[in-house]
Protein backbone atom coordinates (compact mmCIF):
# COMPACT_ATOMS: atom_id res chain seq x y z
CA UNK A 1 0.00 0.00 0.00
CA UNK A 2 1.33 3.42 -1.00
CA UNK A 3 1.39 5.64 2.09
CA UNK A 4 3.58 8.42 0.70
CA UNK A 5 2.54 11.83 2.11
CA UNK A 6 0.63 12.92 -0.99
CA UNK A 7 -0.76 9.53 -2.00
CA UNK A 8 -4.50 8.91 -2.13
CA UNK A 9 -4.15 6.35 0.66
CA UNK A 10 -2.28 8.78 2.91
CA UNK A 11 -4.85 11.50 2.32
CA UNK A 12 -7.62 9.02 3.17
CA UNK A 13 -5.92 8.03 6.44
CA UNK A 14 -5.41 11.69 7.33
CA UNK A 15 -9.03 12.74 6.82
CA UNK A 16 -11.70 10.04 6.62
CA UNK A 17 -13.55 8.02 9.25
CA UNK A 18 -14.59 4.73 7.64
CA UNK A 19 -17.86 3.03 8.67
CA UNK A 20 -17.69 -0.62 9.73
CA UNK A 21 -13.90 -0.54 9.78
CA UNK A 22 -11.28 -1.29 12.40
CA UNK A 23 -10.18 2.33 12.73
CA UNK A 24 -6.90 1.51 14.43
CA UNK A 25 -5.91 -1.06 11.81
CA UNK A 26 -6.88 1.34 9.04
CA UNK A 27 -4.21 3.78 10.18
CA UNK A 28 -1.57 1.34 8.91
CA UNK A 29 -3.45 -0.84 6.41
CA UNK A 30 -5.07 2.04 4.55
CA UNK A 31 -7.80 1.76 1.91
CA UNK A 32 -8.30 0.01 -1.39
CA UNK A 33 -9.31 2.94 -3.58
CA UNK A 34 -11.88 2.19 -6.30
CA UNK A 35 -11.82 4.44 -9.36
CA UNK A 36 -14.42 3.15 -11.81
CA UNK A 37 -16.98 0.46 -12.52
CA UNK A 38 -18.43 -1.33 -15.52
CA UNK A 39 -21.17 -3.96 -15.48
CA UNK A 40 -20.60 -6.23 -12.46
CA UNK A 41 -16.96 -5.13 -12.09
CA UNK A 42 -15.14 -2.36 -10.24
CA UNK A 43 -11.50 -1.31 -10.69
CA UNK A 44 -9.03 -0.02 -8.12
CA UNK A 45 -6.43 2.70 -8.59
CA UNK A 46 -3.84 0.14 -9.72
CA UNK A 47 -6.17 -1.02 -12.50
CA UNK A 48 -7.01 -4.35 -10.85
CA UNK A 49 -10.51 -5.63 -11.65
CA UNK A 50 -12.89 -7.11 -9.07
CA UNK A 51 -16.20 -8.87 -9.55
CA UNK A 52 -18.48 -6.98 -7.14
CA UNK A 53 -20.14 -9.96 -5.49
CA UNK A 54 -21.92 -7.76 -2.92
CA UNK A 55 -23.35 -5.21 -5.41
CA UNK A 56 -21.58 -2.57 -3.32
CA UNK A 57 -23.62 -2.90 -0.14
CA UNK A 58 -26.44 -5.22 -1.29
CA UNK A 59 -27.53 -2.39 -3.54
CA UNK A 60 -26.08 -1.69 -7.01
CA UNK A 61 -28.67 -3.85 -8.74
CA UNK A 62 -28.08 -2.63 -12.29
CA UNK A 63 -24.31 -2.73 -11.99
CA UNK A 64 -21.89 0.05 -12.78
CA UNK A 65 -22.03 2.44 -15.69
CA UNK A 66 -25.77 2.30 -16.48
CA UNK A 67 -25.99 5.28 -18.86
CA UNK A 68 -29.75 5.75 -18.53
CA UNK A 69 -29.39 6.50 -14.82
CA UNK A 70 -26.58 8.96 -15.47
CA UNK A 71 -28.64 10.69 -18.15
CA UNK A 72 -31.71 10.86 -15.89
CA UNK A 73 -29.61 12.61 -13.25
CA UNK A 74 -28.14 15.08 -15.75
CA UNK A 75 -31.55 15.95 -17.22
CA UNK A 76 -32.95 16.65 -13.76
CA UNK A 77 -29.88 18.59 -12.62
CA UNK A 78 -30.30 20.87 -15.62
CA UNK A 79 -34.05 21.32 -15.12
CA UNK A 80 -34.46 21.55 -11.33
CA UNK A 81 -31.46 20.45 -9.26
CA UNK A 82 -33.25 20.89 -5.94
CA UNK A 83 -36.66 21.67 -4.56
CA UNK A 84 -38.17 20.69 -1.24
CA UNK A 85 -41.57 19.12 -0.57
CA UNK A 86 -42.37 20.76 2.77
CA UNK A 87 -45.46 22.94 3.36
CA UNK A 88 -47.52 22.18 0.23
CA UNK A 89 -44.60 22.43 -2.22
CA UNK A 90 -43.96 19.62 -4.67
CA UNK A 91 -42.28 18.63 -7.92
CA UNK A 92 -42.98 16.06 -10.61
CA UNK A 93 -40.11 13.63 -9.97
CA UNK A 94 -41.34 12.96 -6.42
CA UNK A 95 -44.95 12.64 -7.58
CA UNK A 96 -44.04 10.35 -10.47
CA UNK A 97 -41.88 8.16 -8.26
CA UNK A 98 -44.55 7.86 -5.57
CA UNK A 99 -47.11 6.81 -8.17
CA UNK A 100 -44.76 4.27 -9.70
CA UNK A 101 -43.77 2.81 -6.32
CA UNK A 102 -47.37 2.34 -5.25
CA UNK A 103 -48.22 0.69 -8.58
CA UNK A 104 -45.49 -1.91 -7.97
CA UNK A 105 -45.84 -2.38 -4.21
CA UNK A 106 -47.76 -5.15 -2.45
CA UNK A 107 -51.50 -4.57 -2.20
CA UNK A 108 -52.74 -2.43 0.66
CA UNK A 109 -50.01 0.22 0.69
CA UNK A 110 -51.45 3.65 0.00
CA UNK A 111 -49.00 6.53 0.53
CA UNK A 112 -45.24 7.20 0.32
CA UNK A 113 -42.98 9.14 2.71
CA UNK A 114 -39.50 9.69 1.26
CA UNK A 115 -36.15 9.81 3.09
CA UNK A 116 -32.50 9.28 2.21
CA UNK A 117 -31.36 5.93 3.61
CA UNK A 118 -32.67 2.63 4.87
CA UNK A 119 -31.86 3.66 8.43
CA UNK A 120 -34.02 6.77 8.06
CA UNK A 121 -36.83 4.85 6.39
CA UNK A 122 -37.00 2.42 9.32
CA UNK A 123 -36.56 5.17 11.89
CA UNK A 124 -39.54 7.08 10.50
CA UNK A 125 -41.53 3.85 10.26
CA UNK A 126 -41.16 3.54 14.04
CA UNK A 127 -42.20 7.17 14.52
CA UNK A 128 -45.29 6.56 12.40
CA UNK A 129 -46.22 3.56 14.55
CA UNK A 130 -46.18 5.83 17.59
CA UNK A 131 -47.93 8.71 15.79
CA UNK A 132 -50.66 6.39 14.49
CA UNK A 133 -51.38 4.80 17.85
CA UNK A 134 -51.61 8.21 19.49
CA UNK A 135 -54.06 9.21 16.76
CA UNK A 136 -56.36 6.23 17.36
CA UNK A 137 -56.34 6.62 21.14
CA UNK A 138 -53.93 3.80 22.02
CA UNK A 139 -51.01 5.73 23.55
CA UNK A 140 -49.63 2.63 25.35
CA UNK A 141 -49.20 0.64 22.12
CA UNK A 142 -45.63 1.71 21.39
CA UNK A 143 -43.11 -1.14 21.82
CA UNK A 144 -41.67 -2.63 18.66
CA UNK A 145 -40.54 -6.23 18.31
CA UNK A 146 -37.45 -6.88 16.22
CA UNK A 147 -35.42 -10.05 15.97
CA UNK A 148 -32.04 -11.37 17.01
CA UNK A 149 -29.69 -10.83 14.03
CA UNK A 150 -32.13 -8.47 12.34
CA UNK A 151 -30.58 -5.40 10.73
CA UNK A 152 -32.61 -2.19 10.39
CA UNK A 153 -30.01 0.57 10.36
CA UNK A 154 -27.72 2.60 12.60
CA UNK A 155 -29.60 5.73 13.67
CA UNK A 156 -30.46 5.81 17.37
CA UNK A 157 -33.79 4.03 17.03
CA UNK A 158 -33.22 1.95 13.90
CA UNK A 159 -29.87 0.96 15.45
CA UNK A 160 -31.81 -0.15 18.52
CA UNK A 161 -34.12 -2.22 16.33
CA UNK A 162 -31.04 -3.86 14.83
CA UNK A 163 -30.41 -7.10 16.71
CA UNK A 164 -26.63 -7.32 16.39
CA UNK A 165 -24.50 -6.75 19.52
CA UNK A 166 -21.71 -5.03 17.61
CA UNK A 167 -24.08 -2.24 16.63
CA UNK A 168 -24.91 -1.59 20.27
CA UNK A 169 -21.57 -1.93 22.06
CA UNK A 170 -20.50 1.36 23.69
CA UNK A 171 -23.04 3.36 21.65
CA UNK A 172 -25.41 3.02 24.63
CA UNK A 173 -27.91 1.14 22.52
CA UNK A 174 -30.54 -0.17 22.44
CA UNK A 175 -32.77 2.57 23.79
CA UNK A 176 -36.07 1.65 25.42
CA UNK A 177 -39.17 0.26 23.79
CA UNK A 178 -37.52 -2.51 21.75
CA UNK A 179 -38.36 -6.17 22.32
CA UNK A 180 -36.35 -9.01 20.80
CA UNK A 181 -37.78 -12.14 19.17
CA UNK A 182 -35.76 -15.15 18.06
CA UNK A 183 -33.84 -15.48 14.81
CA UNK A 184 -35.57 -17.89 12.38
CA UNK A 185 -32.47 -19.93 11.52
CA UNK A 186 -33.05 -23.62 12.06
CA UNK A 187 -29.38 -24.34 11.34
CA UNK A 188 -28.08 -21.89 13.95
CA UNK A 189 -30.76 -22.13 16.62
CA UNK A 190 -32.60 -25.43 16.16
CA UNK A 191 -32.42 -27.85 19.08
CA UNK A 192 -30.75 -31.25 18.64
CA UNK A 193 -33.13 -33.51 16.74
CA UNK A 194 -35.69 -30.73 16.25
CA UNK A 195 -37.37 -30.70 12.84
CA UNK A 196 -37.71 -27.45 10.94
CA UNK A 197 -41.49 -27.51 11.42
CA UNK A 198 -41.09 -28.03 15.16
CA UNK A 199 -38.55 -25.20 15.25
CA UNK A 200 -41.07 -22.86 13.60
CA UNK A 201 -43.75 -23.90 16.11
CA UNK A 202 -41.39 -23.29 19.00
CA UNK A 203 -40.09 -19.85 18.03
CA UNK A 204 -43.47 -18.52 16.89
CA UNK A 205 -44.99 -19.86 20.11
CA UNK A 206 -42.26 -18.00 22.00
CA UNK A 207 -43.13 -14.85 20.05
CA UNK A 208 -46.73 -15.08 21.20
CA UNK A 209 -45.63 -15.71 24.78
CA UNK A 210 -43.44 -12.60 24.59
CA UNK A 211 -46.43 -10.57 23.40
CA UNK A 212 -48.68 -11.91 26.17
CA UNK A 213 -46.00 -11.38 28.80
CA UNK A 214 -45.45 -7.76 27.75
CA UNK A 215 -49.21 -7.12 27.21
CA UNK A 216 -50.42 -6.81 23.59
CA UNK A 217 -51.82 -3.35 24.37
CA UNK A 218 -48.26 -2.08 24.80
CA UNK A 219 -46.90 -3.48 21.51
CA UNK A 220 -47.32 -1.42 18.36
CA UNK A 221 -45.43 -3.28 15.66
CA UNK A 222 -43.19 -6.15 14.60
CA UNK A 223 -40.38 -5.41 12.12
CA UNK A 224 -38.66 -7.99 9.93
CA UNK A 225 -36.59 -8.33 6.78
CA UNK A 226 -38.09 -11.03 4.52
CA UNK A 227 -34.54 -12.41 4.29
CA UNK A 228 -32.12 -11.19 6.94
CA UNK A 229 -29.16 -9.57 5.24
CA UNK A 230 -26.42 -8.34 7.55
CA UNK A 231 -27.47 -10.93 10.13
CA UNK A 232 -25.99 -13.59 7.85
CA UNK A 233 -28.52 -14.03 4.99
CA UNK A 234 -31.07 -15.96 7.03
CA UNK A 235 -33.83 -17.38 4.81
CA UNK A 236 -36.95 -18.06 6.89
CA UNK A 237 -38.24 -21.63 7.18
CA UNK A 238 -41.45 -22.65 5.44
CA UNK A 239 -44.54 -21.48 7.31
CA UNK A 240 -42.65 -19.04 9.55
CA UNK A 241 -44.12 -15.76 8.28
CA UNK A 242 -47.59 -17.29 7.93
CA UNK A 243 -47.61 -18.13 11.64
CA UNK A 244 -46.04 -14.80 12.63
CA UNK A 245 -48.76 -12.89 10.80
CA UNK A 246 -51.52 -14.93 12.40
CA UNK A 247 -50.13 -14.00 15.81
CA UNK A 248 -49.78 -10.32 14.94
CA UNK A 249 -53.34 -10.11 13.60
CA UNK A 250 -54.65 -11.85 16.69
CA UNK A 251 -53.12 -9.14 18.88
CA UNK A 252 -53.66 -6.15 16.55
CA UNK A 253 -49.92 -5.54 16.01
CA UNK A 254 -48.66 -3.85 12.84
CA UNK A 255 -46.17 -5.55 10.50
CA UNK A 256 -43.27 -3.44 9.20
CA UNK A 257 -41.56 -5.17 6.26
CA UNK A 258 -37.98 -3.98 5.88
CA UNK A 259 -37.39 -4.46 2.14
CA UNK A 260 -34.21 -2.38 2.09
CA UNK A 261 -32.18 -5.37 0.82
CA UNK A 262 -34.87 -7.68 -0.57
CA UNK A 263 -36.88 -5.12 -2.55
CA UNK A 264 -36.84 -4.89 -6.36
CA UNK A 265 -36.10 -8.41 -7.49
CA UNK A 266 -33.45 -9.73 -5.12
CA UNK A 267 -35.43 -12.82 -4.02
CA UNK A 268 -36.85 -13.61 -7.47
CA UNK A 269 -40.03 -11.55 -7.03
CA UNK A 270 -40.33 -7.79 -7.10
CA UNK A 271 -40.52 -7.74 -3.28
CA UNK A 272 -39.60 -10.23 -0.58
CA UNK A 273 -43.14 -9.79 0.72
CA UNK A 274 -44.39 -11.55 -2.42
CA UNK A 275 -41.85 -14.35 -2.05
CA UNK A 276 -42.89 -15.12 1.53
CA UNK A 277 -46.57 -14.16 1.56
CA UNK A 278 -46.18 -11.09 3.78
CA UNK A 279 -48.96 -8.48 3.88
CA UNK A 280 -47.30 -5.44 5.46
CA UNK A 281 -48.92 -2.43 7.09
CA UNK A 282 -45.70 -0.47 6.52
CA UNK A 283 -42.90 -1.25 4.07
CA UNK A 284 -39.48 0.38 3.77
CA UNK A 285 -37.29 0.46 0.66
CA UNK A 286 -33.88 1.95 -0.25
CA UNK A 287 -30.67 0.56 -1.84
CA UNK A 288 -31.99 -0.98 -5.10
CA UNK A 289 -34.66 1.74 -5.36
CA UNK A 290 -32.11 3.78 -7.32
CA UNK A 291 -29.56 0.99 -7.89
CA UNK A 292 -27.70 3.14 -5.32
CA UNK A 293 -26.78 5.70 -7.98
CA UNK A 294 -28.37 8.32 -5.71
CA UNK A 295 -29.24 8.16 -1.99
CA UNK A 296 -33.00 7.77 -1.58
CA UNK A 297 -35.40 5.68 0.50
CA UNK A 298 -39.11 5.48 1.18
CA UNK A 299 -41.58 4.34 3.80
CA UNK A 300 -44.88 3.12 2.37
CA UNK A 301 -47.95 3.01 4.62
CA UNK A 302 -51.44 1.52 4.45
CA UNK A 303 -54.59 3.62 4.15
CA UNK A 304 -55.59 3.13 7.84
CA UNK A 305 -52.20 4.40 9.00
CA UNK A 306 -52.44 7.42 6.69
CA UNK A 307 -55.95 8.14 8.03
CA UNK A 308 -54.45 8.20 11.52
CA UNK A 309 -51.71 10.55 10.31
CA UNK A 310 -54.36 12.86 8.84
CA UNK A 311 -56.25 12.93 12.13
CA UNK A 312 -53.12 13.64 14.17
CA UNK A 313 -52.02 16.32 11.70
CA UNK A 314 -55.38 18.06 12.11
CA UNK A 315 -54.94 17.89 15.87
CA UNK A 316 -51.35 19.20 15.89
CA UNK A 317 -51.71 21.65 13.03
CA UNK A 318 -48.97 20.02 10.96
CA UNK A 319 -47.18 16.73 10.34
CA UNK A 320 -43.92 17.85 11.94
CA UNK A 321 -41.52 15.34 10.38
CA UNK A 322 -39.37 15.38 7.26
CA UNK A 323 -35.89 15.65 5.75
CA UNK A 324 -34.39 18.44 3.66
CA UNK A 325 -33.53 15.97 0.92
CA UNK A 326 -36.74 13.87 1.12
CA UNK A 327 -37.93 13.25 -2.42
CA UNK A 328 -34.90 15.11 -3.78
CA UNK A 329 -35.72 15.72 -7.47
CA UNK A 330 -32.45 14.30 -8.82
CA UNK A 331 -32.59 11.21 -6.61
CA UNK A 332 -36.27 10.73 -7.45
CA UNK A 333 -35.61 11.03 -11.19
CA UNK A 334 -32.85 8.42 -11.00
CA UNK A 335 -35.02 6.10 -8.89
CA UNK A 336 -37.91 6.44 -11.34
CA UNK A 337 -35.62 5.56 -14.25
CA UNK A 338 -34.36 2.56 -12.25
CA UNK A 339 -37.91 1.27 -11.78
CA UNK A 340 -38.60 1.73 -15.49
CA UNK A 341 -35.52 -0.33 -16.34
CA UNK A 342 -36.63 -3.11 -13.99
CA UNK A 343 -39.91 -3.37 -15.87
CA UNK A 344 -38.66 -2.79 -19.43
CA UNK A 345 -35.82 -5.31 -19.14
CA UNK A 346 -37.83 -7.74 -17.00
CA UNK A 347 -35.11 -7.80 -14.35
CA UNK A 348 -37.24 -10.05 -12.12
CA UNK A 349 -37.53 -12.56 -14.98
CA UNK A 350 -33.77 -12.34 -15.51
CA UNK A 351 -33.19 -13.09 -11.81
CA UNK A 352 -35.51 -16.09 -12.07
CA UNK A 353 -33.43 -17.41 -14.98
CA UNK A 354 -30.01 -16.95 -13.37
CA UNK A 355 -30.91 -17.75 -9.76
CA UNK A 356 -30.96 -21.57 -10.22
CA UNK A 357 -27.32 -21.50 -11.39
CA UNK A 358 -26.37 -19.09 -8.59
CA UNK A 359 -28.04 -21.29 -6.00
CA UNK A 360 -26.52 -24.48 -7.45
CA UNK A 361 -23.00 -23.05 -7.27
CA UNK A 362 -23.70 -21.70 -3.79
CA UNK A 363 -25.04 -24.99 -2.46
CA UNK A 364 -22.17 -26.95 -3.97
CA UNK A 365 -19.91 -25.12 -1.51
CA UNK A 366 -21.62 -27.04 1.31
CA UNK A 367 -19.28 -29.91 0.40
CA UNK A 368 -16.23 -27.86 1.36
CA UNK A 369 -14.64 -28.89 4.69
CA UNK A 370 -15.09 -25.37 6.10
CA UNK A 371 -18.76 -24.92 5.15
CA UNK A 372 -21.49 -26.00 7.56
CA UNK A 373 -24.45 -24.60 5.63
CA UNK A 374 -25.00 -22.93 2.25
CA UNK A 375 -28.24 -20.96 2.17
CA UNK A 376 -29.96 -18.45 -0.06
CA UNK A 377 -32.78 -17.55 -2.41
CA UNK A 378 -32.85 -15.67 -5.68
CA UNK A 379 -29.56 -13.81 -6.07
CA UNK A 380 -28.62 -13.60 -2.41
CA UNK A 381 -26.87 -16.20 -0.30
CA UNK A 382 -24.29 -17.06 2.33
CA UNK A 383 -22.11 -19.89 3.57
CA UNK A 384 -21.62 -20.61 7.28
CA UNK A 385 -17.97 -21.27 8.15
CA UNK A 386 -17.43 -23.95 10.80
CA UNK A 387 -14.57 -25.74 12.49
CA UNK A 388 -16.66 -28.85 13.13
CA UNK A 389 -19.46 -29.71 10.68
CA UNK A 390 -21.14 -32.35 12.81
CA UNK A 391 -21.28 -30.13 15.89
CA UNK A 392 -21.97 -26.96 13.84
CA UNK A 393 -19.17 -25.38 15.83
CA UNK A 394 -17.65 -22.12 14.53
CA UNK A 395 -13.99 -21.20 14.77
CA UNK A 396 -12.92 -18.99 17.67
CA UNK A 397 -13.42 -15.37 16.65
CA UNK A 398 -9.76 -14.51 17.07
CA UNK A 399 -8.77 -17.06 14.41
CA UNK A 400 -10.50 -14.91 11.77
CA UNK A 401 -11.13 -17.79 9.36
CA UNK A 402 -14.25 -16.35 7.61
CA UNK A 403 -12.45 -13.03 7.07
CA UNK A 404 -9.43 -14.93 5.79
CA UNK A 405 -11.56 -16.76 3.22
CA UNK A 406 -13.16 -13.50 2.06
CA UNK A 407 -9.70 -11.90 1.81
CA UNK A 408 -8.48 -14.80 -0.30
CA UNK A 409 -11.38 -14.30 -2.70
CA UNK A 410 -10.60 -10.59 -2.80
CA UNK A 411 -7.02 -11.24 -3.81
CA UNK A 412 -8.44 -13.41 -6.60
CA UNK A 413 -10.54 -10.45 -7.77
CA UNK A 414 -13.88 -11.34 -6.16
CA UNK A 415 -15.62 -9.21 -3.54
CA UNK A 416 -17.69 -11.08 -0.95
CA UNK A 417 -18.47 -10.00 2.62
CA UNK A 418 -17.47 -11.70 5.83
CA UNK A 419 -20.28 -11.41 8.39
CA UNK A 420 -19.53 -12.97 11.77
CA UNK A 421 -19.11 -16.67 10.92
CA UNK A 422 -20.56 -16.38 7.42
CA UNK A 423 -19.56 -15.10 4.00
CA UNK A 424 -22.34 -13.36 2.08
CA UNK A 425 -22.98 -12.88 -1.64
CA UNK A 426 -25.38 -10.42 -3.26
CA UNK A 427 -24.24 -9.60 -6.81
CA UNK A 428 -25.80 -7.09 -9.21
CA UNK A 429 -29.04 -8.48 -10.63
CA UNK A 430 -27.60 -8.24 -14.14
CA UNK A 431 -24.95 -10.91 -13.44
CA UNK A 432 -24.60 -13.66 -16.08
CA UNK A 433 -24.05 -17.38 -15.55
CA UNK A 434 -20.38 -17.13 -16.56
CA UNK A 435 -19.90 -14.27 -14.10
CA UNK A 436 -21.61 -16.37 -11.40
CA UNK A 437 -19.02 -19.06 -12.10
CA UNK A 438 -16.25 -16.48 -11.77
CA UNK A 439 -17.74 -15.34 -8.46
CA UNK A 440 -17.88 -18.80 -6.92
CA UNK A 441 -14.55 -19.91 -8.37
CA UNK A 442 -13.00 -16.97 -6.50
CA UNK A 443 -14.83 -17.89 -3.31
CA UNK A 444 -13.65 -21.52 -3.66
CA UNK A 445 -10.09 -20.22 -3.93
CA UNK A 446 -10.53 -18.16 -0.75
CA UNK A 447 -11.98 -21.15 1.11
CA UNK A 448 -9.10 -23.36 0.03
CA UNK A 449 -6.56 -20.78 1.26
CA UNK A 450 -8.34 -20.51 4.61
CA UNK A 451 -8.55 -24.30 4.89
CA UNK A 452 -4.81 -24.68 4.28
CA UNK A 453 -4.16 -22.10 7.01
CA UNK A 454 -6.54 -23.78 9.44
CA UNK A 455 -4.86 -27.16 8.84
CA UNK A 456 -1.39 -25.68 9.24
CA UNK A 457 -2.42 -24.30 12.61
CA UNK A 458 -3.98 -27.59 13.69
CA UNK A 459 -7.46 -26.05 13.86
CA UNK A 460 -8.98 -28.69 11.63
CA UNK A 461 -7.98 -32.23 10.68
CA UNK A 462 -6.15 -33.15 7.50
CA UNK A 463 -9.37 -34.72 6.19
Amino acid sequence: MNHLPNSTAARDIATLIHPYTNLDRHMTAGPVVMTRGEGVYVYDDTGKRYLEGMAGLWSTSLGFGEKRLVQAAVRQLEALPYSQIFAHRSHEPAIDLAEKLLSMAPAGLDKVLFANSGSEANDQAAKLVWYYHNAIGKPRKKKIISRVRGYHGVTVYSGSLTGLPGNHADFDLPVGGVLRAECPSHYLYGLPGESEAAFVERITGNLEQLILREDPETIGAFIAEPVMGSGGVIVPPEGYFEKVQQILRRHNILFIADEVICGFGRTGRMFGCETFGIQPDIMTVAKQLSSSYMPISATLVSAPIFEGMLAESRKQGTFAHGFTYAGHPVAAAVALETLKIYEERDIVGQVQKTAPHFQARLRALAEHPLVGEARGIGLIGAIEIVQDKAARKPFATEEGIPAMAAAGAFRKGVIARGIRDAIAFCPPLIITESEIDELFDGVQHGLDEALAHARSKGLIGAG
